[in-house]
């Protein structure tokens, strides 16, 4: 159990939960059930977390007791709730699904399902011949023990050479190889982040991050990014850090996830500076700098612009090469990393040696594989554009120089409803809301052109039909929003 949600927590979650739309007009109870298990799928709501009393939830809603009590029946009979006399009820999902890698509830038959909540492509073909590669050089490790708290030195080397290569010198000793990104991530807020610290993000972020950001309970101040290219507003976000004074602020400056926009060099500069000026100490997560598309070119690299230490970088390799290599990395100070290293004794001990040497030789071949990917995305981003200007052309998509996502801004805020709704025809998608805070972006939602082009065009029929039938569910009730203080 991870802890009770409150009456007035859960109505503001619920937010105009008589308004979502649906293929047909569903009793209020329905609808109610129907929500909490949206909060539940789009990972909004955990599993485990015990609901609030039915008075004080009717209270919270101003509705009637029966109709609560009708749907917490109804979530019982799915498989959603779980009720003692006495206790109370807990959120949980039913015997034959599961959670999957992206926090939203699947059923375990779901080979069929096309799935745009993931952002990640399926394994390059230069896959195998790196881990028969690997495979072979594995004898001359066998001898030792195995533990390499930063990793393996050929890993940290190929690593460092590709920084330097990006016009930022490194050496092997400032590369810690990590178990993939948000690995190297919550080993950094591990270091470097008290409980109950300051955290400046972009909005909408990663929602991963958000999520190991809540595991250290930190407190989160977000500084929102613009729907069309521009992205960042300079002003504002330096304004941010001048004001709030974070002890740490996560930033996506290449691609942005989910929005795919591309920080400009000239901002670089000033965000680093500051972040010196007012004590806070930059993680930059370059998951998708190798990802520049139409020929994009990118600026350097933030730490470039970094002389006192202030800016800690982290990448990995499931982006460009496969998720499932869990290889990851930090590049920071040498100190750091060794302060690092002391922290990652209490977590798991280093990263495995076969997976780092498969990793050696994809970076190896680096040029063609990562070349092949280019070509492959940007084929799939612009049938993923041509399909949504064809059978949704009232969303508006911000074309993307680069990595794997594109950011909608929807014709109505149905976000989380559009996502229940395309699960029944096989599509998953990853609402507006799990990429920020407090249950906002209903317009917008990520969808990642990861997915061949067929599956991609596919996918955007079903989702227009959904759409579609939405529209025809009738006249929406909606409620006046609740006044928290």
């Amino acid at each position: 159990m991870t802890g009770q949600v409150r009456g007035v927590q859960l109505a503001r979650l619920l937010g105009q939960w008589h308004a979502l739309p649906g293929r047909r007009r569903s009793p209020d109870y329905v609808a109610l059930a129907s929500t909490v298990r949206g909060l539940l799928a789009d990972g909004r709501l955990p599993l485990g977390v015990r609901l609030p009393a039915e008075r004080e939830l009717a209270e919270a809603l101003r509705i009637s007791r029966t109709t609560v009590t009708a749907a917490y029946r109804h979530l019982r009979e799915t498989g959603h709730l779980a009720s003692r006399r006495g206790a109370g009820s807990w959120t949980m999902l039913p015997g034959n699904h599961r959670v999957a890698s992206t926090g939203l509830w699947t059923p375990l038959d779901d080979r069929e399902m096309l799935d745009l909540g993931v952002a990640a492509l399926a394994a390059p073909p230069q896959l195998l011949t790196a881990a028969r590669a690997a495979a072979e050089d594995l004898p001359r490790y066998l001898g030792g023990a195995g533990y390499h708290p930063t990793g393996i030195v050929e890993l940290r080397e190929a690593v460092a050479e590709a920084y330097t290569a990006r016009g930022l010198p490194t050496s092997a000793d400032q590369i810690m190889v990590t178990s993939g990104t948000q690995h190297a991530l919550d080993l950094v807020l591990r270091l470097a982040l008290a409980p109950g610290g300051n955290v400046l993000v972009e909005s909408p972020t990663y929602p991963n991050a958000l999520a190991a950001l809540a595991g250290r309970r930190a407190r989160i101040t977000t500084h929102g990014l613009a729907t069309d290219g521009g992205g960042w507003e300079p002003d504002l976000l330096l304004a941010s850090l001048r004001q709030t004074r974070p002890k740490l602020a996560y930033l996506i400056p290449e691609f942005q996830n989910p929005t795919g926009h591309l920080m400009p060099a000239a901002l670089r500069e000033r965000v680093v500076a500051a972040a010196h000026a007012v004590g806070t100490d930059l993680i930059i997560d370059e998951s998708f700098v190798d990802l520049a598309l139409d020929g994009t070119e990118l600026p350097p690299p933030v730490a470039v612009y970094d002389r006192h230490s202030r800016v800690i970088s982290i990448g990995g390799m499931s982006k460009p090469y496969w998720g499932g290599l869990r290889i990851g990395w930090v590049r920071a100070s040498a100190p750091q990393v060794q302060r690092l290293a002391a922290v990652r004794v209490g977590v798991d001990m280093a990263s495995p040696v076969l997976d780092q040497l498969v990793a050696v030789h994809l970076l190896a071949d680096a040029d063609a594989i990562v070349a092949d990917r280019r070509v492959q995305l940007a084929a799939q981003r612009d049938a993923l554009l041509g399909a949504l200007a064809h059978r949704l052309p009232d969303w508006r998509v911000t074309v993307p120089r680069g990595g794997v996502t594109l950011w909608a801004e929807l014709d109505g805020p149905v976000s989380s409803a559009l996502a229940r709704a395309t699960e029944e025809v096989g599509v998953r998608l990853a609402p507006g809301p799990r990429f920020g805070l407090d249950g906002t972006l209903e317009r917008f939602l990520r969808l990642p052109f990861t997915l061949p082009a067929a599956d991609l065009v596919e996918a955007v029929g079903r989702i227009a039909a959904v759409r579609y039938d939405l529209d025809r569910a009738g006249p929406q009730r909606w409620r006046e929003p609740s006044v928290i203080a």
